[in-house]
């Protein structure tokens, strides 16, 4: 059954009955005023012009078709320009014109807003909203008047008012649960017209669309009334119109508004990873903007293309910048960091003395290397923003390891200025706190879509809350043993500092100093206080913080599919850089640093860019060549013959031993098309019961169903074959009923 027949089934299971009191009309014997009948609405049968949401089996093949052929290489007809990108660029102009320029975006952000006021007014679950019923009142007609295929903007709309919503929640607490219901909705539509631009758009010139639709760039402000302008640049601030930002408009995409709204639903449908997946590969290529950009090189902005690796050249720096490139390289870059910090706490001296005034070869090396690593992170931070960027899975384990090298830096840069020994030594003892970090960051990076540690992120976030807020509930307790362990003379019995950790020693359970010496703050009320503390402590914290934590577990294993490909969307909108500092990899991009800023005051944009280029090629000249001959083979899947296939044309070195294994007709059934007589018995089977299950609907038929003439006149379906789907026979004589006797 299509989606269509699906909706109907469920409308007509859930829709409220009435009772009637006079004779039941069109019932027959079975009518009677002692029964609850409910009238059937006449089911209409799917528009052929593609209207309606609904797919027949030939729909479902075709979109088969259609994703396929998106992976894979582009064909001969299908020529990109020189830069490898398709379509291919119309002239020489550096600057590639928007497309969306013309679209209405702020009235259709109000427009919606609108809408989704006026349909909701009261606060309803997520799962109330996927229910047939509002699916019918409100979502499709949504659906329906919203989605326009040449509008690429209105899922970022949609988005937009998500966000909004949501930040509205957060003040307005009259209107909060109405208001997260509103968020919700907006994310719902958005899913729901994404899958309509994939269903209504296929094939490569599909993916495009997909493509523009979520990372297209647009402004909230676009096509916005001159007087809305005027008073948007009147109250404006910050450094959007300094020279970090000349010549290019911060504009944002709907990628990074549902990563900002954390809107999981919406990034894990199929079309939205679809669109991921390509970019990650790098089949998708596009010039992204950045909040703030430190080595701004903007000459060229190139549109949303696919990606030929056979047209590009062999050095493209542009590659650099590939999600799954990126990602790669910044493994390395890790794992370098790391070894060089194994090397330098391994070779350190053990004594204070003179000795830590000098610097190892471990340690200049780790000293330098880390401060360009650190840049990097520091422009990352800068890049989309501290909201994306803290939404990576390790986000934070590299914010803590910046701070304990920064705190390292300076301490050892203190000591040499001071001829400090004890300083030295201090900053190597400081630097020893990165281990703890440093080991865990490997884990996460190498298995970043394990469940286990997208799950234990979100617990560290719910423990450090609840910290945060019991020291600040039970300070009361420290400051009253410290008050009372104060004399008549003010002499303290006991520093505050061994009150405080005999208080975590009770509050874990792991020693209990503080019972012992609580007589000695005062006689009854010092142990009082403990014993207060310790029962709050071990029996409240404890068992609420197991609370949260399992409920946490518990929510994210549910979505588990959710998270992941939630964390994948992260980490694929970070990879595209912007900021040209990410192509000199650590520790260069210090020295470039400071190379190309002040070439950037001395240049025209366009020898800046050359020169830039120049230097990223030069650098990189080894890792661009290996990523070029491995693209060229790798990043598209080979054109076959066939229309489609289970894993044809995916040939691998094993492929000719697996044609001899116990199960290899498994796959050999699968490797060519059928003939064209077993096509043609198909369809006319298939049409048999698409027929077949409208006719029932309809309550039109009452002999033998079309299907099963059909198949007597062909002879090709046994009796036997009969009880395999019993359900379906039920759910047609059902269906073949003009009322329901409840």
């Amino acid at each position: 059954m299509n989606d269509e027949n699906i909706s109907w089934l469920n409308r007509a299971t859930t829709w409220a009955t009435r009772r009637d009191s006079d004779e039941s009309r069109g019932s027959g014997p079975r009518g009677s005023g002692n029964h609850i009948t409910m009238q059937l609405p006449t089911p209409k049968r799917p528009r052929p012009d593609r209207e309606q949401s609904s797919r027949s089996i030939s729909e479902a093949m075709r979109l088969l078709r259609s994703s396929e052929e998106q992976q894979t290489l582009l064909g001969d007809e299908e020529l990109a320009d020189d830069d490898g990108c398709f379509p291919p660029r119309k002239n020489d102009d550096p600057q590639a014109p928007n497309p969306h320029a013309d679209l209405p975006v702020y009235t259709t952000i109000h427009r919606i807003r609108r809408l989704v006021i006026a349909s909701i007014d009261d606060p309803y679950d997520r799962a109330m909203l996927l229910s047939p019923r509002v699916n019918v009142a409100i979502v499709r007609p949504l659906v329906e008047h919203l989605y326009d295929p040449d509008d690429a903007s209105i899922v970022y709309c949609l988005l937009i008012n998500r966000a909004q919503f949501l930040r509205e929640q957060s003040y307005q607490a009259h209107h909060q649960t109405v208001n997260i219901t509103r968020a919700n909705l907006c994310e719902i539509v958005a899913a729901r017209i994404l899958r309509r631009y994939d269903e209504d758009h296929t094939g490569r010139s599909g993916l495009l669309m997909l493509a523009n639709v979520l990372v297209a760039g647009f402004e909230p402000f676009q096509n916005a009334p001159s007087s809305v302008v005027l008073e948007k640049e009147h109250s404006r601030w910050g450094i959007a119109e300094s020279w970090f930002q000349a010549n290019r408009k911060r504009m944002l995409t709907a990628l990074e508004v549902a990563i900002v709204s954390e809107s999981k639903l919406f990034l894990a449908t199929t079309a939205c990873q679809k669109v991921v997946d390509a970019v990650w590969r790098g089949r998708i290529t596009y010039t992204p903007t950045a909040w703030l950009d430190l080595v701004p090189d903007r000459y060229k902005h190139r549109g949303i293309s696919l990606y030929d690796p056979r047209r590009a050249p062999y050095l493209n720096q542009y590659r650099l910048i590939v999600p799954r490139t990126r990602n790669i390289i910044e493994t390395t870059q890790f794992i370098i960091l790391f070894v060089l910090y194994i090397l330098t706490m391994t070779s350190k001296a053990h004594t204070i003395g003179p000795s830590h005034l000098n610097f190892t070869a471990q340690e200049l090396l780790f000293a330098i290397y880390g401060m360009g690593w650190c840049l990097d992170e520091f422009a990352s931070v800068l890049e989309h923003g501290w909201s994306v960027h803290t939404q990576n899975l390790w986000a934070f384990l590299d914010l803590t390891f910046v701070a304990i090298y920064s705190a390292y830096f300076g301490l050892r840069m203190h000591g040499l200025s001071t001829n400090s020994g004890i300083q030295g030594k201090q900053a190597l003892d400081v630097l020893s706190l990165a281990a703890p970090v440093l080991l865990p960051r490997l884990a996460f990076c190498l298995m970043s879509e394990s469940m286990l540690f997208i799950a234990l992120r979100a617990m560290m976030a719910d423990f450090l809350f609840l910290t945060v807020l019991t020291v600040w509930c039970f300070g009361g307790f420290l400051l009253a043993m410290r008050w009372l362990s104060e004399s008549q003379e003010g002499y303290e019995s006991h520093k505050p500092v061994d009150i405080a950790k005999w208080m975590i020693y009770l509050w874990f359970g792991l020693d209990g100093t503080g019972i012992q010496t609580s007589p000695e703050f005062h006689p009854f009320l010092g142990p009082l206080l403990m014993t207060t503390f310790t029962f709050l402590g071990n029996s409240l914290f404890l068992t609420i913080l197991v609370a949260m934590l399992s409920d946490t577990y518990s929510k994210l294993a549910a979505s588990a599919t959710a998270e992941v490909q939630f964390r994948r969307a992260v980490l694929t909108f970070e990879g595209v850089k912007a900021d040209a500092l990410f192509s000199y990899p650590p520790p260069f991009n210090v020295a470039f640093l400071f190379v190309l800023l002040p070439l950037k005051m001395i240049t025209t944009p366009r020898w800046f860019h050359k020169i830039n280029v120049l230097f990223v090629r030069t650098l990189n000249a080894p890792v661009l060549f290996l990523i070029s001959l491995y693209e060229r083979r790798f990043l598209w899947k080979k054109q076959s013959s066939a229309t489609f296939s289970g894993g044809r044309g995916d040939r691998t070195v094993f492929s000719f031993w697996e044609q001899f294994g116990a199960h290899a007709d498994m796959q050999l059934v699968f490797e060519h098309e059928p003939p064209n007589e077993v096509q043609d018995r198909m369809d006319d089977l298939d049409q048999a019961f698409t027929e077949d299950l409208w006719e029932n609907a309809e309550g039109l038929s009452v002999g033998p169903s079309l299907v099963t003439r059909k198949r007597r006149n062909s002879g090709a379906i046994s009796e036997a074959s009969g009880s395999i789907f019993p359900n379906a026979r039920l759910t047609r004589r059902a269906l073949s009923r003009s009322e329901y006797r409840v």
